[in-house]
């Protein structure tokens, strides 16, 4: 079965542009031009995963994204933005409310398509011997994607999860922030480090009372400690 991608853009040449980059690179797409439909299909497709346009008519991107990362079911479905707004605030505001990832127009469809394997790749089910990571009161099942801090469940999205992974994994050990990006994003140096920082933040927010385990080494990256 082909994964599927929703794609919403309300841009006839934009839309048509990804859906055909989409199909070539072997995906089953759902197309979107607003907002409202834009959810409604996610409601009624299940999407692997979902292109966004800022811009849409009838509801905001960024809305768009806050109601599907608030949602039980939808929360987990990786959102990446595609926007004509390059600004640092826009891309900001929408990594923290829980994208995925962020390209702007105009983009590679060659590029585009990597970030969403990329993406989706880093959404895949993770399994083997160690399903279970421990650190303090944060325990992670990686067989089942649920987290729990002081045995209290709290929701992460994929890549929150895959970023807190890495981090347990290499319990004590300094991460750098170019080493962080190649093996949560799979982007090389060159992408923006701050999309880092930025899940860290979310992270250190959504740990409560455990977010002092996530220290930063100034200069450098992050570690989790015991």
């Amino acid at each position: 079965m082909n994964l599927k991608i929703l794609v919403a853009e309300d841009e006839p040449d934009v839309l048509s542009l990804l859906a055909s980059n989409l199909r070539t690179g072997g995906f089953e797409v759902i197309e979107t031009i607003d907002g409202p439909s834009a959810l409604k299909a996610v409601r009624a497709h299940s999407p692997h995963l979902v292109l966004l346009d800022l811009m849409l008519p009838g509801m905001p991107g960024l809305e768009v994204c806050r109601t599907l990362k608030a949602d039980p079911v939808a929360a987990r479905i990786p959102v990446i933005i595609v926007t004509a707004k390059a600004e640092e605030v826009d891309r900001i505001v929408g990594l923290e409310l829980g994208a995925d990832d962020y390209i702007t127009k105009p983009f590679s469809p060659r590029e585009l398509v990597l970030r969403v394997r990329n993406v989706l790749r880093r959404s895949a089910k993770p399994g083997g011997a160690e399903d279970f990571l421990v650190v303090g009161d944060i325990v992670v099942d990686r067989a089942r994607l649920y987290v729990t801090i002081a045995g209290q469940p709290v929701d992460f999205t994929v890549t929150e999860l895959k970023l807190l992974c890495v981090l347990m994994e290499r319990c004590g050990r300094v991460q750098s922030r170019d080493t962080l990006l190649n093996d949560v994003w799979g982007y090389d140096s060159i992408i923006d480090t701050r999309t880092v920082d930025t899940h860290i933040r979310r992270l250190r927010d959504k740990l409560g009372a455990s977010a002092d385990r996530i220290e930063t080494v100034r200069g450098f990256g992050y570690r989790i400690s015991e």
